[in-house]
């Protein structure tokens, strides 16, 4: 069976693109709607999109493969995203991902076998002042200590 969007999920592409002057300016935001529609961006995702925005294949999959907020494979259901850039690895960046991948028993780029947790070190998420921090799913923890790290992630069990 072929990929493709839920009629609700048609709906809001038919809106999106209407928003802009060229079809082809959609394509991040129809992205980001493939992704909630289908967890991630498959190689049949980059297909139909590319079919959806009268695109080649190859430059969606380049914009896929350029911005790291899109998922080329599934991912656990909290995204834990640690910011690496120079702020926060001077406040302690390193031991935050090391404590994580000990706590969590994987490594970066990789989901527990649970598929709860999916570790990934990211570029700057604009909290330099409050660095060390993370972001999980779409909320920011800044300030992070192995204490604070504990306390998040018990609350998401």
């Amino acid at each position: 069976m072929a990929l493709e969007f839920s009629p609700e999920t048609l709906k809001q592409f038919e809106a999106t693109v209407a928003r802009y002057p060229k079809k082809e300016a959609a394509i991040l935001p129809v992205l980001y709607l493939a992704q909630q529609e289908f967890g991630h961006i498959s190689s049949e995702a980059v297909e139909y999109v590319a079919r959806l925005m009268d695109q080649p294949p190859a430059r969606v999959h380049g914009v896929v493969s350029f911005y790291t907020m899109f998922y080329t494979k599934p991912i656990g259901r909290h995204h834990i995203q640690v910011c690496r850039t120079l702020p926060c690895a001077l406040r302690g960046a390193a031991n935050v991902t090391g404590y994580l991948q000990q706590k969590l028993g994987i490594k970066i780029g990789e989901t527990s076998a649970d598929g709860r947790f999916t570790l990934s070190e990211v570029e700057c998420l604009a909290s330099c002042g409050t660095a060390p921090m993370m972001q999980v799913n779409d909320d920011y923890y800044e300030n992070l200590t192995e204490e604070k790290i504990d306390q998040i992630l018990d609350a998401m069990k």
